[in-house]
């Protein structure tokens, strides 16, 4: 069952009241492998205003790379950047294909973690020319990151 309050790609920008947000900081540690992460703390991504009980909840101890670019475009858009705490929400999505809010657990299409993605960039402010090919990027190749599961 897909949210119901999440319709639209990009509601953060069309309705300054209905504003997505991070509500916690991102703290990673180094994994030993020197190309993973591992979260020391939880962190929230509220859908709608800040008050919102929509939210997704990425867990502590969760794994996550940052952004799966291919090593040639980091010159271009290197795995960490702004868009950081955007790209282990989409991991996080990835990997589970679903969030819950309170009791009730949705499942999320690939189609929809993509969006989600997206909704996520605009609200830490990622400049257009930066999240638009990122968003291209996973929704042609996210395919097989999808399939792992």
């Amino acid at each position: 069952m897909d949210a119901p309050f999440y319709d639209s790609i990009e509601p953060y920008k069309t309705k300054r009241s209905r504003m997505s947000s991070f509500t916690t900081p991102l703290v990673v540690r180094k994994m030993p492998d020197g190309k993973r992460w591992r979260l020391v703390n939880s962190f929230t991504y509220r859908i709608g205003d800040k008050d919102s009980k929509d939210k997704i909840v990425v867990h502590n101890g969760f794994v996550t790379d940052f952004a799966s670019v291919p090593r040639f475009l980091w010159w271009l858009i290197p795995p960490r950047g702004k868009y950081g705490k955007a790209a282990v929400l989409h991991d996080w999505l990835y990997q589970h294909h679903s969030f819950s809010c309170g009791d009730i657990l949705y499942t999320v299409t690939r189609e929809k973690a993509d969006k989600i993605f997206l909704e996520a960039m605009g609200v830490l402010s990622v400049r257009k020319w930066r999240k638009y090919p990122m968003y291209l990027a996973v929704r042609l190749f996210g395919k097989l990151a999808w399939r792992k599961k």
